[in-house]
């Protein structure tokens, strides 16, 4: 049992020096203190790193279809009226929408940006006695409301109730609305008179579009569906003979929901132009993201970069009507941040490699020191120092 225990004296990798035989010195304290204190801050930093979360990055390719886009926007015109301000939406497959409604907010705002009124938008017809029929006649009682659509009926049950369906039916058949002072629901609804009133404000638009999870457009225009044909175009001018100026400050614009650390470039850019009718366009570049924080829970969102550029143009053309569009298309790469904890076994490495490197490097500084100085004083006791 003694030859046991001789043999694993003799693998000791530390041997013991009697105290005796120590020699402590002032510069070996320094070195201790300054080695002790580099410790203890290091590893004040390792342990903070590991009670906080970290974000690990992953770069995939995009294999999802069949989703559909939120998008958010809030955007200030302050020289357009709310009136004429309208949302389409169209995307690569051929679907489009125009002048959206759904979802969407708009906020009358005056010359300094205070908001004067709030409203869903959309114009609903109000409830009067008698409105005009579409035989001719006015309502009677236990008679059921079937506005004129003035000639544009697509077929003969086809009825326009509002100012705004009687547009639309004229929009259908490529005709134009030059004097809507003649339509009754337009006159019951006060349409122009709204638009009179509104000379000089501005507007703040804000709300969410659906749209399908393929390459596409929105965009915010002067006039409501104008665009199909220059007769209508017309008519739009025939309500605003003044030019459109297209200035606007995007509040935010988000594809998606949030997440910490997203960032928006578009977020609260002011885009002003001194030229009147021109085009903005933003080419955005959507990136698919997905976050999951540290406690398992995930967001399915985007980031996007984006370039813009601006097109004057004097005078309305059909091919660039003047408005702030949005054209976007997908990145075919998903990013990924998934947040996590560092774990123990890599905390307890970390901090034996910062106790053992500090260690050795302080013990090599001392040594070096140690033995110059007794270098120097041999050579001076013997006379050949200097």
């Amino acid at each position: 049992m003694e030859g046991i225990y001789q043999k694993l004296r003799n693998l000791d990798a530390y041997p013991k020096i009697n105290e005796d035989f120590y020699s402590r010195t002032l510069s070996g304290g320094l070195i201790t203190l300054i080695s002790s204190i580099i410790m203890l801050f290091l590893f004040f930093s390792e342990f903070s790193l590991y009670l906080h979360a970290v974000t690990e990055t992953k770069l995939l390719v995009d294999t999802t279809r069949g989703q559909t886009l939120r998008i958010n926007f809030d955007i200030t015109f302050p020289a357009i009226r709310c009136s004429l301000l309208s949302v389409d939406a169209i995307d690569i497959s051929g679907e489009q929408h125009h002048d959206i409604r759904h979802d969407i907010t708009k906020k009358r705002i005056n010359a300094h940006g205070d908001v004067i009124e709030v409203r869903q938008d959309g114009i609903g017809a109000p409830k009067i006695d008698k409105p005009l029929q579409r035989h001719g006649g006015r309502l009677e009682h236990n008679e059921e409301y079937c506005g004129s659509c003035f000639g544009a009926e697509m077929s003969d049950d086809h009825c326009c109730n509002s100012c705004e369906e009687v547009r639309e039916a004229y929009r259908r058949k490529g005709w134009a609305l030059t004097n809507m002072d003649l339509i009754d629901q337009c006159i019951r609804e006060g349409f122009v008179q709204m638009i009179k009133d509104e000379e000089g404000e501005g507007c703040n638009i804000n709300g969410s579009l659906e749209v399908n999870r393929v390459a596409g457009n929105f965009h915010f225009v002067p006039g409501k569906s104008f665009h199909q044909s220059s007769f209508q175009l017309l008519d739009l001018l025939d309500m605003q003979k003044e030019s459109y100026n297209i200035s606007h400050r995007i509040n935010r614009l988000a594809f998606g929901d949030y997440f910490p650390g997203v960032v928006n470039p578009l977020d609260g850019i002011q885009l002003m132009h001194e030229t009147p009718n021109g085009v903005q366009q933003f080419f955005i570049k959507v990136v698919p993201t997905i976050y999951t924080d540290i406690r398992g829970r995930t967001v399915h969102s985007n980031q996007y970069s984006v370039t813009e550029h601006f097109k004057k143009s004097e005078l309305i053309r059909l091919d660039s009507l003047p408005g702030v569009y949005f054209i976007y298309d997908f990145s075919p790469i998903k990013v990924t941040f998934k947040e996590e904890h560092t774990s123990f076994l890599h905390f307890m490495t970390s901090i034996c490699a910062i106790i053992g490197g500090i260690f050795t490097i302080a013990g090599i500084v001392d040594s070096f020191i140690y033995h110059g100085r007794r270098a120097i004083k041999k050579k001076m006791e013997i006379g050949k120092f200097g």
